[in-house]
């Protein structure tokens, strides 16, 4: 809307001809007049102007709050990853102590098994000691266990495994025996002719025969026979004939016997001969204390 701008003469009379005004003052007096009203104006300006800051000021209250509520929000973040990082620590923490204690467990749990197994192992020796013992008639502790200490084996008498074995080495034949004189004399010492299980146990008793006599025939009764020709050959705990270490030969007509000769390879060492034959023989029987 344009505003319309209103021009008036004023003339103002003095002592001078009334009738005549100067152009000069005219003038004057209008630009008074219009200069008045443009200070209007810009009051007006102003006036309007203030009435217009309010929407400034709501921005800027905006803009704090926004502010403030940033301000809150990256408290609340940092006192939460604070917590965070609280609560980590503390688990990591019970999780380190968890771990040391599973590591504990597991340690009492190995030492508890190897004395569980320690224990056991005693219980087996103590259990095979008094078997052992009460095969005994009469159990001579002073032989076995001299000055409170127990051995395996009375002397005399070889260790292999948890057996002990009596290899009776004598050069004169009125020492020798036939085989049931000899599984008597075994059965002397709570004892029986040895039975040979193994290729270990053949091996070991192939090293421990030595030769006595000039023929290679004679030799150790062990704890083999058959009654007959067409009997099976069987040893004296009842067993049968499993293994076998025969050396080639030729039969007798008479009752057999099996015996170990020291001449012959250790693998191929058992010899078939009458049971009336006097030789030496090999007494085996449970040690006093089991082999580990």
């Amino acid at each position: 809307m344009v505003e319309e701008e209103n021009y008036v003469t004023v003339i103002f009379q003095t002592k001078r001809d009334p009738t005549y005004v100067t152009p000069k003052d005219t003038e004057t007096i209008y630009d008074e007049v219009n200069t008045e009203d443009r200070k209007l104006d810009a009051s007006l300006v102003i006036t309007e102007n203030k009435e217009l800051a309010p929407p400034c000021s709501r921005l800027a209250l905006v803009v704090t709050g926004l502010v403030i509520i940033c301000l809150i929000l990256v408290s609340v973040i940092i006192g939460l990853n604070f917590r965070f990082n609280t609560v980590m620590s503390e688990q990591q923490r019970e999780m380190a102590n968890i771990t040391a204690q599973n590591l504990q467990l597991m340690t009492q749990k190995t030492s508890s098994e190897r004395q569980t197994e320690e224990l056991t192992r005693q219980r087996d020796q103590l259990n095979w000691t008094i078997g052992v013992i009460m095969e005994y008639q009469e159990f001579s502790v002073e032989k076995h266990c001299p000055q409170k200490v127990c051995k395996p084996c009375l002397d005399g008498w070889v260790l292999f495994q948890s057996s002990c074995y009596f290899f009776s080495q004598h050069q004169y034949s009125v020492y020798w025996r036939s085989w049931d004189q000899s599984r008597d004399q075994c059965k002397m010492y709570q004892a029986a002719l040895v039975v040979i299980e193994s290729q270990e146990e053949q091996e070991f008793i192939s090293n421990h025969t030595k030769d006595y006599h000039a023929d290679d025939k004679h030799g150790y009764w062990i704890g083999l026979r058959a009654e007959s020709p067409k009997d099976t050959w069987t040893w004296v705990d009842g067993s049968n004939l499993t293994v076998t270490y025969w050396k080639m030969q030729q039969d007798v007509n008479k009752r057999y016997c099996a015996l170990s000769l020291p001449k012959a390879p250790p693998l191929a060492n058992w010899g078939k001969e009458s049971c009336d034959m006097r030789n030496c023989w090999i007494c085996e029987r449970r040690a006093l204390i089991k082999a580990d």
